[in-house]
């Protein structure tokens, strides 16, 4: 009996023994299934946060790189800026000697022909329209209403037929003298001031060849003083040289051009006097012959 019940207590004691391992089996995979619910958890709370930041995402418009465009007239004011500032480096460049005396001449040369120009604008007339006035004036009042048309006409037209109307006394011949003698003299005054252009057209490639010479003779003498010869010591006296040629020829071309185009317009002036200075004549004599 003893040895059974000892038997029954021993079997009893692996039997709570091994429940008892069993249990603590259990609840550590309890533990760790929770942790796995944790790490599941986390998992979704990261995929909640991935889902924010999509929607994050989602919701940012890109935005459009935004092209900077400047207006036409800011870059013009740009160009302008930079070709006054080049235009006035070279003119420092050239020296201040020989292309301060090339820009006089522009200035001097510019003044006169804006004069001229003016001038002869002022002079041209409706020469048509002049010989009908004093036509019918002639018709009407005589010489004198002839000559207080031409008086209060402005030209030199006018002022040739003022001339003439005032010999009128004298016969044809004399008018017509009159005529070629007074025309003469307006034609001069039409020409004054053109031999000042001609000079400055000549004289601005005179001073920038000039300016040429030196600037070389300055190369060689730096060379010699330096007794080698480098492309630093060249560069210099050539640049200077060919500054002040260009300078000069610049302001030829552009004195050049103004005075051409005073010459047709004093040509056009001279043969408007030729002409109307005829029609007066056959005028006059048609008058002569009405009386």
């Amino acid at each position: 009996m003893k040895k059974l019940f000892t038997l029954l207590m021993l079997a009893g004691v692996f039997t709570f023994s091994s429940m008892t391992a069993n249990a603590q089996d259990g609840d550590s995979t309890l533990v760790d299934g929770d942790s796995t619910l944790v790490d599941g958890d986390s998992t979704l709370v990261d995929g909640d946060s991935t889902a924010v930041d999509s929607s994050a995402v989602a919701e940012v418009e890109p935005v459009e790189p935004v092209e900077e465009v400047l207006s036409p007239v800011v870059e013009e004011e740009a160009v302008e800026e930079s070709f006054h500032q080049i235009v006035k480096q070279q003119f420092i460049d050239g020296g201040p000697e020989f292309m301060g005396i090339v820009l006089l001449c522009l200035i001097l040369g510019l003044a006169i022909a804006i004069e001229r120009i003016i001038h002869l604008n002022l002079a041209s007339t409706n020469n048509k329209k002049l010989l009908a006035s004093v036509e019918s004036a002639l018709a009407s009042g005589g010489v004198e209403a002839a000559k207080e048309v031409c008086k209060n006409t402005r030209g030199p037209v006018a002022s040739i037929f003022v001339q003439g109307l005032m010999r009128m006394s004298e016969g044809i011949e004399m008018v017509e003298k009159s005529i070629i003698a007074y025309g003469s003299v307006e034609m001069g005054k039409l020409e004054r001031g053109m031999v000042w252009i001609s000079l400055f057209i000549s004289l601005a490639p005179m001073l920038g060849f000039m300016g040429t010479v030196i600037g070389m003779i300055g190369a060689f003498d730096a060379i010699a003083e330096a007794g080698d010869v480098s492309p630093s010591l060249v560069a210099g006296g050539i640049k200077v040289a060919l500054l002040t040629t260009v300078g000069g020829l610049i302001v030829a071309v552009i004195l050049q051009l103004f005075y051409n185009y005073l010459i047709s317009k004093i040509d056009s002036l001279v043969n408007g006097m030729e002409d109307a200075s005829i029609s007066l004549v056959d005028i006059l004599v048609k008058h002569n012959l009405s009386k």
